[in-house]
């Protein structure tokens, strides 16, 4: 079995594959002073709960926008499973071509995602993932990475919202009933929840004009579920995008671990 994990800022993604099946996959939070000896626990705990040993672990791979925990997680891999992680990150196979100016400036999540995409449901397309930012991805026609956007993300502006005026509360994040708000909430819940599809609405057209009409647009990330149902410009709900494309790339590159 392949365990993938995707370091985010906000939350670890944990997937276990058989073969290109998805047994299993879990979110948890990002806490940047665990040990891997703390993560071990968790993770342990998580298989063990789903009936499934450690031993049945026979590969694991890595992507990481988190730097202080790559080690952390490789140090895991090696000491508690006795496996070498496959990283992904410069030198990785990807079958994408990176035309970015700087390609190691593109977050290895931004990649995987982007190649999982393009296998799924061929180019172009435009990935957009809600994380803790809002990232917008261009893919080719031809499977090529072209580059993208990156916005705030949603719970980053209610957060802002919160922590920078002196009387409006912390919310929870929704569709309104209605557009026009009758509480400080429901009003800021408006703002938030339609401001964002505005966001998000508007750059997509923009990728558009560059990338032709028939773009598909895929939606992934924590809080694409509050935007998935937006069926005017949303092709594809992909919750598990990226744990896909770890796996995807981990067949592109397991000759690196098992020569």
């Amino acid at each position: 079995m392949l365990l993938a994990i995707d370091i985010g800022n906000t939350n670890i993604a944990l997937g276990v594959f058989e073969g290109e099946k998805l047994l299993k996959h879990w979110r948890i939070r990002t806490e940047r002073e665990k040990t891997y000896e703390e993560y071990s626990i968790t993770i342990l705990n998580l298989l063990s709960l789903e009936g499934i040993e450690k031993r049945e672990i026979s590969a694991v791979i890595l992507s990481s926008v988190v730097p202080p925990l790559t080690p952390v997680f490789q140090d895991l891999s090696r000491i508690f499973f006795h496996l070498r992680a496959l990283v992904v990150g410069p030198g990785l196979k990807t079958g994408m071509p990176i035309l970015y100016d700087n390609p190691i400036e593109v977050g290895a999540d931004r990649i995987v995602s982007a190649v999982a995409a393009f296998h799924k449901h061929g180019g172009p397309c435009i990935v957009v993932d809600f994380g803790t930012a809002t990232t917008f991805d261009a893919i080719s026609e031809k499977g090529e990475y072209l580059g993208g956007a990156i916005a705030p993300g949603i719970q980053i502006s209610a957060e802002a919202l919160y922590l920078k005026t002196a009387k409006l509360p912390r919310i929870e994040i929704r569709k309104p009933r209605n557009a026009i708000g009758r509480t400080t909430e429901n009003s800021m819940q408006s703002g938030l929840y339609f401001g964002y599809i505005g966001l998000v609405s508007n750059i997509i057209s923009e990728f558009r004009k560059e990338l032709g009409r028939d773009a598909k647009v895929i939606v992934t990330g924590g809080f694409a579920v509050f935007v998935e149902k937006e069926r005017h410009w949303v092709d594809f709900y992909e919750p598990n995008l990226i744990l896909d494309g770890l796996r995807i790339l981990y067949e592109k590159n397991k000759q690196e671990i098992h020569p």
